[in-house]
């Protein structure tokens, strides 16, 4: 990567504001036009993502419990994979 993800958010908000072409802004960042688009598009919808609201309050209890539940599974495949590479 040529270009720090800023200087990215920093050409994407050039080309939405018509200061830079896609062409442009694609070729500063020594990227494909394809490239930038694709990148682009990630960018917007990660954006959109962190300012969606989400439900208030803590998570619900049976959150909780799966998230204890695959912490376990995890450990115990952990485990299982640590004997087998001991039978190696």
């Amino acid at each position: 990567m040529n270009y720090t993800p800023g200087e990215f958010l920093q050409r994407i908000a050039q080309v939405q504001t018509g200061k830079l072409t896609v062409t442009e802004a694609a070729r500063q960042l020594g990227i494909s036009r394809k490239t930038y688009y694709q990148k682009e598009a990630r960018a917007l919808q990660a954006g959109l993502t962190a300012l969606t609201p989400k439900a208030p309050g803590r998570p619900s209890k049976a959150d909780k419990k799966e998230l204890q539940r695959l912490r376990a599974e995890h450990h115990l495949l952990r485990q299982q994979l640590e004997a087998l590479e001991q039978r190696r």
